[in-house]
């Protein structure tokens, strides 16, 4: 009979030893580096680019309940009142006349970048203006956003 053990069944024999040498991995290691320099720049802007689409959402759904709002009460609510009047009922005048129950919506976010989203009414721009003063949190800049800049 013969021996029909190949050698890669043989614990000892050196083509079963599995492995990549250090040339190898440090091979890889700098592919690996050389795309990362190019696709971490790419993939870095998007956060703020996120950040500006959010604010934008939430702009056009503050603009929406103030519009629905004032379908219920036939004017928009003052300044002073501000954009609370769509989560609680306001007790300054002008008071509304048929304020909806649930209110016009849960609660009031702040924007992106953690300050909160702006309202006058009459607006600069329209009826109403609804804005984010953007990253830098200053007003009367380039990377302020609202309702009247949107598209």
């Amino acid at each position: 009979m013969k021996n029909t053990k190949k050698k890669a069944d043989n614990p000892g024999h050196a083509a079963n030893q599995a492995g990549f040498t250090l040339i190898e991995i440090m091979v890889v290691v700098v592919i690996l580096s050389i795309l990362a320099a190019f696709v971490v720049p790419k993939i870095m802007d998007r956060p703020e680019q996120a950040r500006l689409i959010k604010a934008q959402q939430d702009i056009r759904t503050l603009e929406n309940a103030l519009r629905m709002y004032k379908l219920d009460n036939l004017y928009y609510p003052s300044t002073d009142q501000g954009l609370q009047a769509l989560v609680e009922k306001p007790d300054t005048e002008p008071l509304p006349r048929k304020w909806a129950k649930e209110g016009y919506i849960d609660r009031l976010a702040d924007d992106p970048w953690g300050n909160p989203y702006l309202y006058l009414q009459p607006g600069v721009h329209g009826s109403f203006d609804i804005f984010s003063l953007g990253p830098d949190g200053q007003s009367d800049t380039d990377d302020d956003l609202g309702n009247w800049n949107l598209d």
